[in-house]
């Protein structure tokens, strides 16, 4: 299976194709993916080299002037490096864009620090009128692409990453879908955590939420859900732990619950190690998932669950 990140290119090629209003700026990572494009749209693949601040420059002034501008590069260099820029040029101006990241929270791991981003979501949360896709599966990224591109002129943040489940499930870049029903708790897998959660979950009378789009929050589904599994809630998030547990708490801010938050800890981890190394380090894993999922709802095995495909 290729990975998200090799759909990319293809993808958003097939878009600069289709759509005279697209446009591509890249620093410098991803431009080989992008050669032939280049070669067919030279006035609309752009690449600014290493200047993340300019990354997104550019990119609000193609917007300003009417285009569709999809910017790639890796996420630490995409959402933290030009923050301010995200912040005034996209922001302020009002100004649309689609952010593609790559390599968030530890995909590279010998890339060290500097490559890490596990924050960038919480970093986003700060500001207004984003949406956020997190796909879990190469088919999920590409539709998700898609859809990002032909959202009018929003602002939107595309988060790919090298860790993904066997099977892609339908998305539609709003709603949070339901894999699992159950009646002692809900649990919300995001993106390439669904395995994860399913196979910490097996035997466990719990429902099950799948979200590939977290910003907007789909507080009706979450919602939905608690009126037959309880209102105690977990999310289990490929970034930062409790990114989304504010989200929760207002969904269901009008009945007494529960929300535990797990992802990625705050923790900086030193090593360079792998990728999977770094999912068992920060409780990721579904031996660990399994354990923190259990403790928090107090549930142990159950009668079978009934599974949605």
């Amino acid at each position: 299976m290729d990975s998200m990140r090799e759909r990319f290119a293809p993808v958003v090629t097939r878009l600069l194709d289709e759509d005279p209003r697209v446009a591509v700026v890249l620093a410098e990572i991803g431009l080989a993916g992008f050669e032939e494009a280049l070669r067919r749209h030279p006035d609309r693949v752009i690449n600014v080299g290493i200047r993340e601040q300019l990354l997104i420059g550019a990119a609000a002034g193609l917007a300003l002037t009417g285009l569709r501008p999809v910017v790639h590069t890796f996420a630490s260099f995409l959402v933290e490096r030009p923050f301010e820029q995200i912040k005034l040029d996209l922001g302020h101006q009002d100004a649309g864009a689609v952010l593609v990241s790559a390599a968030a929270s530890f995909d590279w791991p010998a890339g060290g620090f500097t490559h890490m981003s596990p924050g960038d979501v919480a970093l986003l949360d700060t500001l207004d009128g984003w949406t956020v896709h997190v796909p879990g599966h190469p088919d999920e990224a590409a539709t998700l692409l898609r859809h990002a591109v032909a959202t009018g002129d929003d602002k939107v943040y595309v988060r790919l990453s090298e860790q993904a489940n066997a099977q892609a499930r339908p998305v539609d870049g709003s709603r949070f879908h339901t894999v699992r029903e159950g009646r002692a708790g809900v649990v919300v897998a995001v993106g390439p955590l669904l395995d994860p959660v399913l196979a910490a979950t097996e035997g466990l009378d719990v429902t099950v939420l799948y979200a590939t789009t977290v910003r907007p929050f789909d507080a009706a589904a979450l919602r939905r859900a608690t009126d037959t599994a309880g209102t105690d809630v977990v999310l289990v998030e490929p970034y930062l732990a409790g990114t989304s547990t504010s989200a929760a708490n207002d969904a269901l801010a009008h009945l007494p619950h529960r929300v535990l938050g797990l992802g990625v800890g705050r923790r900086e981890l030193r090593r360079y190690g792998s990728v999977d190394e770094h999912v068992r380090a920060h409780g990721l894993d579904a031996r660990t998932l399994r354990e923190r999922i259990g403790g928090f709802l107090d549930v142990r095995e159950g009668p079978r669950v009934r599974a949605r495909v």
